[in-house]
């Protein structure tokens, strides 16, 4: 029992501390201190974990410094944990505006696009709970199709039952589909002025193309030390300096 209570008294200082912490940063933001606020929720994120609201706090001073490669960057990493948070969106989409290189997304199926935007409407956590809330009501159907004695009320059990099943199902493999982006996302924003992208990990190799700072790549192999392969939003790929860039 004593060490519970140390436990939980830790989990509220520390949550204290860090409501403080960014009280002190919102602060500078609305004074536009901008470079103390950006250095304070750089302190908050290196001491209290990573959250999106921090983030995306971040990128906004980081946009007001017009700094966009760094803006992009966090309000990137903002959506990877919020990616239903339209503010994030927008920011990002007003912040990408600026960069030098307008790219015109590869096309893909319909019915990709519409899941990944399904997915993408709430939170890994939302989703977690719409799961256990689903299981919970589909409970209550099979309780009332099992025992209540007015045979309508057990069909309006029964199908209630079957369709929040299937919400369990829909929400569970939401979650997981999210978990296994966020798990798994290779992304990275170019942070170097102009980079020239190179048809092999070579400096000697041919020139394929230039980048600008800002532009969002995929990572397809990192197995090199110094060079990355990297597919960009458009579909064209090739390599570039590992340096050139920062993982969202």
């Amino acid at each position: 029992m004593k060490h519970l209570f140390l436990l939980i008294c830790s989990v509220i200082l520390g949550l204290s501390a860090m409501a403080q912490t960014k009280d002190v940063a919102d602060s500078l933001y609305q004074k536009e201190d901008y470079q103390q606020a950006a250095k304070a929720y750089e302190g908050i994120l290196s001491k209290q974990g990573v959250a999106a609201e921090i983030y995306y706090n971040l990128g906004n001073c980081y946009y007001k410094l017009e700094n966009i490669p760094l803006a992009i960057l966090n309000y990137e990493r903002a959506l990877v944990l919020s990616p239903g948070d339209g503010d994030i969106r927008s920011n990002l989409a007003f912040a990408r505006g600026k960069t030098i290189d307008k790219v015109t997304p590869a096309t893909e199926m319909f019915f990709i696009t519409w899941w990944r935007n399904f997915t993408h409407f709430q939170s890994l956590t939302a989703w977690a709970y719409a799961a256990v809330a689903s299981f919970v009501l589909a409970l209550i159907g099979l309780l009332f199709y099992f025992f209540a004695y007015n045979i309508n009320v057990r069909k309006i059990g029964f199908y209630s039952a079957l369709f929040f099943l299937f919400l369990v199902l829909l929400t569970n493999l939401a979650a997981y589909s999210q978990y296994n982006e966020i798990a798994n996302h290779t992304g990275a924003i170019v942070m170097d002025a102009a980079v020239t992208v190179k048809s092999s990990p070579s400096e000697n190799s041919t020139d394929l193309f230039v980048i600008h700072e800002g532009s969002k790549v995929e990572i397809l192999d990192s197995s090199m030390q110094s060079w990355i392969e990297v597919k960009f939003e458009e579909g064209k790929q090739g390599w570039i300096p590992v340096k050139a860039v920062e993982i969202i």
